[in-house]
């Protein structure tokens, strides 16, 4: 009679899978602390640098385009994409420490679950009524961050002057960096910082454009040029108008082409630049993949 095939029992089996789980869970907390090792031998650079800006958007940016596109299986993208954030930003903090100074005036919940999503909790969170706050307390720090609604919550009128000139904090990012339907973060919102060399993609060029009065030809002449306008407030006894185009458009090109159209001494001013969007929208066990 041939040899019976012996069944492993459930518990066996059962207990071969948790080993194997241990053995991941230690892997990934040796290769988490190999990365801090790493770390350390930056932060001598980092603080040659003399501080400024602690986050580096374009890399980021490019680090969660990348996790999106290879991630597939059960496991959410929303969790893994969490991991990697806490995990950038938590390093990004041990390097040169920082806060996030959010600006609460449209409703602290979403503005603090963006900051969690995408900061973690070890970066201090620093709630401020207005965008006006939130620049000043930036402006007044060392490399602090502060995240501003991308659209609507304009109390302080046109915030974005703030923003003109050399010095002065700029736009260099837009959360979330990967949207998608129903992200838990999903609040578009503004990363603004004290200027620093490399930190910001130029994907998108973000504009101040302050003009005497409204024309009706200022879409048309945004439009043409790949342009949006985000948002408008009343300033300096005229207009302001929140404007983002392409890397390649110019602010000379802005204010060439205004000219043309007959709209008469428009200031055109940078105040921050960030990478272009990246969306999902398809749904599929758990896992949204990139749209075709």
């Amino acid at each position: 009679m041939q040899d019976q095939p012996v069944l492993t029992p459930a518990a066996d089996t059962l207990a071969e899978l948790r080993s194997e789980i241990d053995r991941i869970d230690l892997e990934m907390h040796r290769l988490l602390m190999a990365r801090g090792e790493i770390i350390d031998r930056l932060i001598a650079v980092k603080r040659a640098q003399g501080g400024g800006c602690a986050f580096r958007p374009d890399r980021e940016a490019q680090m969660m385009r990348a996790l999106v596109e290879r991630h597939s299986g059960l496991l959410p993208v929303d969790a893994v994409e969490g991991v990697w954030r806490v995990i950038v930003s938590t390093f990004t903090y041990v390097q040169a420490n920082y806060a996030v100074h959010a600006d609460d005036s449209g409703g602290d919940a979403q503005m603090r679950d963006s900051a969690r999503f995408h900061f973690g909790f070890t970066v201090p969170y620093v709630p401020h009524h207005g965008a006006s706050a939130v620049i000043d307390a930036v402006s007044a720090s060392g490399g602090d961050l502060g995240m501003l609604r991308a659209a609507g919550a304009l109390a302080d009128g046109a915030w974005w002057v703030r923003l003109i000139g050399e010095g002065a904090p700029k736009i260099i990012a837009r959360l979330p960096f990967v949207e998608r339907p129903d992200h838990p973060a999903g609040l578009p919102v503004f990363i603004v910082a004290r200027p620093a060399a490399g930190a910001a993609s130029r994907d998108i060029m973000l504009y101040a454009i302050n003009l005497p009065r409204w024309s009706h030809v200022i879409p048309a002449v945004a439009s043409a040029l790949e342009g949006e306008i985000l948002a408008s407030a009343p300033h300096a006894g005229g207009l302001s108008l929140l404007v983002a185009a392409p890397g390649r458009t110019e602010a000379a090109r802005f204010s060439q082409d205004l000219t043309a159209a007959g709209v008469a001494d428009a200031v055109v001013e940078p105040i921050g630049s960030h990478a272009g969007r990246y969306e999902l929208n398809e749904a599929r066990s758990g896992v949204f993949a990139p749209r075709a």
